[in-house]
């Protein structure tokens, strides 16, 4: 999966492993732009990003839709993170991580901190539930605890 390339809401191919090349980074996955609990958590996470920033975390989103739908949602909220395309091959990055809905055809609710390769902290919610700001947080708790 590190290997992996997906394309940013820009259409710039990014290999996953760049994410935590130079420092943990905080992969957020969401099942669909413009939804309510993804727009809502996102949002938080956009609100409280200069903690992320202090931390040296690089927060990352990522979901199903196509490029075009993400540069949409990105430029219409002005989220200050990269929103990244698991549309080709459909599902693919979401699917290595255990968190494709093959019913849906959408990525889960799955947030993964990664530093040096491995993972450092996840959380998983339902489809209809949406991670708080809080929750995202312990990310960071988790990152000082492992430093």
């Amino acid at each position: 999966m590190p290997g992996a390339v997906v394309h940013d809401q820009h259409g710039e191919p990014l290999r996953l492993s760049e994410l935590w090349a130079e420092g943990p980074a905080l992969l957020v996955l969401v099942p669909a732009a413009f939804s309510t609990h993804c727009t809502a958590e996102l949002g938080a996470l956009a609100y409280d990003v200069d903690a992320f920033d202090e931390a040296g975390v690089q927060l990352a989103a990522l979901s199903c839709d196509p490029v075009p739908a993400l540069r949409a949602w990105g430029d219409d909220r002005r989220y200050p993170f990269p929103l990244l395309s698991d549309f080709w091959p459909h599902g693919a990055v979401s699917r290595a991580l255990g968190a494709f809905d093959e019913s849906t055809g959408r990525s889960e609710r799955l947030s993964l901190l990664v530093a040096g390769g491995k993972v450092l902290w996840s959380l998983r919610s339902p489809a209809d539930a949406a991670r708080s700001l809080a929750a995202h947080q312990g990310a960071l708790e988790a990152l000082g605890a492992a430093r």
